[in-house]
């Protein structure tokens, strides 16, 4: 998956246990687990909004893309994709 979560980084900078931010920030620990894992299909802006809060930081420091492997080029839709629509 191209968007890579980076809350590792921010709870090793806090000095945070995943257990105190889960319990700050109102989610089950084994949410977060998945969040954090890069396994969440979705995130609430609201619970984007609260990491952010305890952990003092900015959504972009906890989400990032980083292209696949196959690259943009290959995917439906992608740049590819729109220069053929404009092509034909």
């Amino acid at each position: 998956m191209p968007i890579v979560v980076d809350i590792d980084v921010m709870l090793a900078r806090r000095k945070m246990s995943v257990g105190e931010l889960a319990e700050r920030v109102g989610i089950t620990p084994a949410n977060l687990a998945v969040l954090k894992n890069g396994r969440a299909k979705a995130v609430r802006f609201t619970t984007l909004a609260a990491l952010c809060e305890v952990l003092g930081c900015q959504p972009g420091d906890l989400l990032r893309w980083e292209p696949d492997e196959r690259g943009a080029e290959a995917r439906p839709g992608g740049p590819a994709a729109a220069e053929e629509a404009v092509e034909a």
